[in-house]
């Protein structure tokens, strides 16, 4: 959390009401018994369930669908709401960042665009027949993005000249002309505009205006790489486990296991007799399909790699969080050690990292629970990526799965 919400202090352009942060934890006690051969040093088992209560998706979109323009599945894990006019200077700047996040989360985004026209805007109203009229044709969204982007083009226009442009820019993007500069003056969308302008009429409001899977309006940062963040962080909640992981490892056996990655295998020695519950909570994500399918988030050459976070941010967590265990005899003395990665005491989830040299300086503040057996030269080949506050990079390379061998 600390880190989001740097990443939210670190942007110029922050919308302007304010977004709760949910947030409830429940104490409870893992089933983790104390093993037969125990921990080198004592190690606690205390695992802390997150509640993280947000509206439900369905509920909040079926609020506002009635009026405006939906682009995302039904069941997509992720709400947007956007209150937004076309002659609005930051309205731009959010609609480029929405149209990326369409683009980049097409199946955890339903995106619900609503017509907010201010007073005092001249050419706000014919914008909404323009969209209106490109949506008979079924080119909304194209008509919309359209004209976010060249606003520059349109915005000094006198008002009489802007049908004639948006005319030009219809046929353009595959519209018939003529059907379109009558669907300008139709009915239905003359119906459509008296609809937007009463609705903002009734309760006046600053535009734009964002929800994002909340009913209290979002005050976040409105670039793509923290509407990014923030999407991926509420799509992980789906996936998040409800309880914490019970006790399915035998302390007294050996685990090995194997990250198959795009470069190729690498295999691991675990610790279960050393470090119980957090080689238990390894196990228990990896034969549960938490680490299938994600990336090495950070890769730092000669230190170390990252990975374990669906949300491929570094910040997300399995839905629980668990204890810190020390176990004498393991250090960061050498390349290879695999360890639960965390925010501090008590903050172990899924984020693991693995060690290309040697740190000494991490003793003590992490949990080792294994060593690389073979395949470190595949962890010395993944692309370098060190992701910065409010700045977008494309995915890193993938873990495609995590298998576990009980010997």
């Amino acid at each position: 959390m600390r880190k989001l919400i740097g990443i939210l202090l670190s942007c110029v352009f922050i919308l302007p009401s304010c977004s709760p942060v949910p947030a409830s934890v429940t104490p409870v006690t893992s089933e983790i018994p104390n093993p037969t051969r125990p921990p080198a040093t004592p190690a606690s088992s205390a695992c802390t369930l997150l509640h993280s209560p947000i509206t439900p998706q369905a509920a909040l979109a079926a609020e506002f669908e009635g009026r405006g323009h939906v682009s995302g599945p039904v069941d997509a894990p992720v709400t947007i709401i956007a209150f937004s006019n076309y002659q609005c200077l930051q309205c731009a700047f959010l609609a480029a960042s929405l149209r990326q996040i369409r683009l980049t989360h097409p199946n955890d985004v339903r995106l619900v665009y609503i017509h907010a026209p201010q007073l005092g805007n001249d050419k706000d109203n014919f914008a909404i027949q323009a969209v209106e009229s490109a949506d008979l044709q079924g080119k909304f969204w194209e008509m919309s993005d359209l004209l976010f982007e060249k606003q520059a083009d349109w915005f000094s226009l006198p008002p009489q000249d802007f049908e004639g442009w948006t005319i030009t820019q219809a046929a353009s993007l595959g519209m018939n002309p003529t059907q379109y500069k009558t669907d300008f003056e139709s009915q239905v969308v003359q119906d459509r505009l008296q609809q937007a302008v009463q609705s903002v009429a009734q309760q006046p409001f600053a535009t734009p205006r964002l929800f994002v899977n909340s009913n209290s309006p979002y005050t976040g940062l409105a670039d793509f790489a923290s509407l990014d963040t923030v999407v991926r962080m509420d799509a992980l909640v789906a996936r998040q486990f409800s309880a914490c992981p019970p006790n399915r490892i035998d302390p007294l056996k050996q685990y090995v296991a194997t990250l198959h990655t795009t470069k190729g295998d690498v295999v691991f020695q675990l610790y279960p007799e050393k470090v119980p519950a957090a080689v238990n909570n390894f196990v228990f994500l990896a034969r549960n399909g938490w680490y299938d399918g994600i990336t090495f988030y950070r890769v730092l050459p000669t230190d170390r790699v990252m990975s374990g976070d669906p949300s491929d941010t570094g910040l997300g967590n399995p839905g629980y969080l668990f204890e810190t265990e020390i176990a004498a005899g393991l250090s960061f003395n050498q390349p290879g050690m695999l360890a639960m990665d965390n925010d501090g005491p008590g903050t172990n989830g899924s984020r693991f990292f693995i060690t290309l040299g040697s740190n000494p300086q991490l003793n003590g503040q992490f949990t080792i629970i294994g060593k690389v057996l073979t395949g470190l030269e595949v962890l010395s080949a993944l692309t370098p990526r060190n992701p910065q506050p409010g700045i977008y990079l494309p995915p890193g390379d993938e873990l495609i799965s995590v298998s576990i061998q009980e010997q």
